[in-house]
């Protein structure tokens, strides 16, 4: 019979206090919460929570990300804490504001001075509502005339880019499921689109360029693009968990439009 192979554990070059190991263990785990909330690559998290317990000594970390939980352990010490994620959202400023805490990190940043950089981080509040929803309409603007609409239609095209916004981030306060908030969101810009073009009032009559520049906002973009980048780093069920979800997105925006074609 073959004999069995006794993997041997190995232990922590160097002993910490049980204080200064949960402190890390703090810093790591919510780095990667506030990441992963942020809508940043699993790879990127898992990297960044091994890369800062590593910075302060702490090895034979082990760190499981998926686009909902984060499981990290530190082994020597026998830490071990899941982290259920609830609610995620494009915030590309935390994510660079953590990538950064990991670099000051690395160049020797005290633990203490980590946990309130960590902190100071968490509590930054996202952009103002209205911010949102003038850019939203102003990219909606700019994507008519990208797909060679008439600059007569921006202004249309801005009221359905901002108000689809409006109403995707009004419901989400109410509701969580994203698919009702996305389909009524997509269902607004084709009734606006098509009360403007009943009425009159374009001269060229570009209905789809209308309706698809005003639901650029709604396009999952960067899930998309983390999809693609998960699957090519080998995260395969992070990358298929997110291309699922964008696509339930896309077909949430086509029934909305497809919705007021029919009626």
């Amino acid at each position: 019979m073959n004999e069995v192979e006794v993997v041997e554990v190995p232990r922590a070059e160097e002993e910490y206090s049980e204080s200064f190991v949960r402190s890390v263990f703090f810093v790591s785990i919510n780095a990667g919460k506030v990441l992963l909330e942020s809508g940043a690559e699993t790879y990127r998290i898992e990297d960044t929570m091994t890369r800062i317990a590593s910075a302060y000594g702490i090895a034979n970390t082990q760190v499981f990300v998926t686009p909902t939980v984060i499981i990290f352990s530190i082994n020597d010490y026998s830490l071990t804490q899941t982290v259920r994620i609830d609610e995620r959202f494009n915030n590309l400023a935390r994510v660079i504001e953590i990538n950064g805490l990991s670099r000051e990190i690395s160049n020797g940043l005290p633990i203490k001075k980590a946990i309130e950089r960590l902190e100071t981080i968490h509590e930054t509040p996202s952009l103002p509502l209205w911010i949102m929803i003038i850019a939203a309409g102003l990219a909606s603007a700019m994507f008519l005339i990208m797909f060679n609409g008439v600059p007569s239609d921006m202004l249309i095209a801005f009221i359905g880019g901002a108000g689809a916004l409006l109403i995707n981030e009004s419901m989400l306060r109410y509701t969580r499921i994203k698919f009702f908030t996305e389909f009524f969101a997509s269902f607004y810009v084709a009734i606006t689109a098509t009360i403007y073009i009943a009425i009159g009032f374009s001269l060229t009559e570009m209905l789809n360029t209308i309706i698809i520049a005003s639901v650029m906002p709604l396009v999952p973009g960067v899930l998309i693009t983390n999809a693609v980048r998960e699957m090519i780093r080998g995260h395969l069920m992070a990358g298929a968990t997110k291309g699922i979800e964008a696509m339930l997105t896309a077909v949430a925006i086509g029934v909305g439009v497809g919705v007021v074609f029919i009626i």
